[in-house]
């Protein structure tokens, strides 16, 4: 296994990194606030905020985000052939057999979700157990299988919930700027509407940082696992193959969001085809399609 999987300590130090920055921002942005409206209760707020979602992101990220995307948990009985193919990779993988989990909806896709590899998902979707032949099938589930063998499933759950909370706790200070501002005195008016503007900037653009950290690192994931896949069933061709099957798929997935898009395998909305602009890859959830079917191809095994 540690010749597939070598960047699992950078994934767990990515996962703590990811969570330290989100407690000091959020911090900081209710320090800002607090100075702005002078008052302490919100900064007091946004610590204990801080605190409580770190938590809740570590422990709980994974069961939200399989409620978000309406997946049920299956048994052997009633999925055999899924199972089979699951089992026999985690032997090889050398990992825990992970639950498994299906999404009730054509579009062809897959994900893996849990804070650690004893407490692993691997969701698929109704379309994907159609669309795909076993050999794709199992190069899927070899992808997905390496996000848990690298670690880096932690990173991306976690980083749902986070970015989540940012949008939320951004919203609530700018209408809490709009409508509750106005109430406070003009004591050192001009240093007050400083601290002020500055709230309202970070307020608009912390969602937006976040964001594109986000996509950042699911961009970067997902050339990984598929190289780990590759090495795991020792036939690239099965997941490129699979990869193009996908994106050439009209569905797009109603269960997903761009809350939970970075985690699938591939883009869960289509963009109508044609060319790509810049601005539009920035915030494109995963690489290109051409360009990790390529690199799949190019592989020497």
């Amino acid at each position: 296994m540690s010749t597939i999987y070598t960047h699992q300590d950078a994934s767990v130090r990515k996962t703590w990194l990811i969570m330290s920055l989100f407690l000091v921002s959020v911090i900081a942005v209710g320090w800002v606030f607090a100075q702005a409206w002078q008052s302490s209760g919100v900064l007091y707020f946004a610590v204990v905020f801080a605190i409580l979602t770190n938590f809740f992101s570590y422990w709980y990220s994974d069961k939200l985000v399989l409620m978000m995307t309406h997946a049920k948990e299956v048994q052997k009985a009633q999925a055999p052939e899924l199972y089979r193919i699951v089992e026999n990779l985690a032997i090889t993988a050398g990992l825990p057999t992970p639950k498994v989990y299906v999404i009730n909806d054509p579009a062809p896709n897959a994900f893996a979700t849990g804070r650690n590899a004893e407490h692993a998902v691997i969701a698929v979707t109704t379309g994907i157990l159609t669309r795909l032949n076993k050999t794709e099938l199992e190069g899927v589930l070899a992808h997905e299988f390496s996000h848990i063998g690298n670690k880096d499933m932690l990173v991306s759950t976690v980083t749902v919930v986070l970015v989540g909370f940012i949008a939320l706790l951004s919203d609530m200070f700018l209408r809490w700027t709009w409508f509750g501002g106005s109430h406070r005195d003009n004591r050192d008016s001009r240093v007050q509407m400083i601290f002020m503007v500055i709230a309202i900037a970070l307020a608009i653009l912390a969602p937006i940082i976040a964001t594109l950290f986000r996509l950042a690192v699911s961009r970067k994931r997902e050339f990984l696992a598929d190289a780990s896949g590759a090495l795991l069933t020792r036939n690239p061709e099965g997941l490129a193959t699979a990869l193009v099957k996908i994106s050439q798929d009209p569905h797009e997935l109603q269960t997903a969001n761009h809350a939970t898009a970075h985690l699938f395998i591939a883009n869960p909305f289509k963009n109508g085809g044609g060319t790509t602009s810049w601005l539009t890859k920035m915030f494109m959830t995963h690489p290109p399609i051409e360009a990790r079917v390529q690199a799949l191809r190019e592989m020497n095994i």
